[in-house]
């Protein structure tokens, strides 16, 4: 046990959550900065202030920046500017509903921002992750496992960030970088409002779950905070389900 406890305290640590002002993301953002990470995040909005009494968007005590993750260059320019980081999250996504993923506009939208960016997020910080042998995480989705009839940009983005974990899981495994991922099933968040707010689709979806809930943001730190830590020091290149046991049935 004293071993555990050692493994998950990031004191003295740098993490930097890319999607991490809200949802998914702002979890496991305040997970590390409660075992004494550094934590910065990165959002969509001008300021913190922007994402103040919004549920699900807590950023006291973590450091914000605005970026646009559909655009390369901003990435590239986005601090933080460390000479090692020690773990990088990648939780940033969008899905676009009423077929607008069918046209080509919407399609390369959500792709740009839920697979294309990953690539270059990883790109943008490998010196310092290889300075500090540290690790990624990278936020797919149980959707990489099944159909998302509705949502074709969303699932092509989901198993391309599958594929991605396992890639530079082994292309990095030997510079000392740690590659893994986590695939949530169905969350509270802001992007799931559309099944979590309408009751039929809920009951429907806690029907499917053996756990008998919808996952919380939460339910996904815990997991982020050990693919982080020397717990999981000899896991490469896997994605985790974290799901209540959704994909079983």
């Amino acid at each position: 046990m004293r071993h555990a406890m050692q493994a998950i305290d990031f004191t003295g640590k740098t993490v930097l959550v890319v999607g991490g002002s809200s949802g998914i993301g702002n979890a496991i953002a305040q997970a590390f900065r409660g075992r004494g990470a550094e934590v910065h995040v990165w959002g969509t909005r001008a300021s913190a202030k922007d994402y103040e009494g919004e549920s699900g968007c807590d950023l006291q005590g973590l450091r914000y920046t605005q970026v646009d993750v559909a655009d390369g260059d901003a990435i590239r320019r986005a601090g933080p500017q460390v000479d090692a980081l020690d773990v990088l999250v990648l939780s940033q996504g969008t899905v676009l509903y009423n077929r607008q993923e069918f046209e080509e506009a919407g399609f390369r939208r959500v792709i740009d921002v839920n697979l294309t960016s990953l690539m270059t997020c990883c790109m943008r910080f490998f010196e310092p992750l290889k300075a500090a042998r540290g690790a990624v995480i990278i936020i797919s989705s149980t959707a990489a496992f099944h159909s998302t009839k509705g949502n074709p940009a969303y699932n092509a983005s989901k198993t391309g960030a599958l594929g991605l974990t396992r890639t530079l899981g082994d292309a990095w495994a030997p510079l000392g970088i740690r590659v893994n991922g986590l695939a949530p099933g169905m969350v509270e968040t802001k992007m799931t409002r559309i099944t979590t707010e309408h009751p039929k689709r809920r009951q429907a979806f806690v029907d499917k779950i053996p756990a008998g809930r919808i996952g919380e943001p939460a339910d996904i730190a815990g997991p982020a905070l050990f693919l982080a830590s020397d717990l999981s020091g000899y896991m490469v290149g896997q994605m985790l389900a974290v799901d209540g046991g959704l994909t079983l049935t």
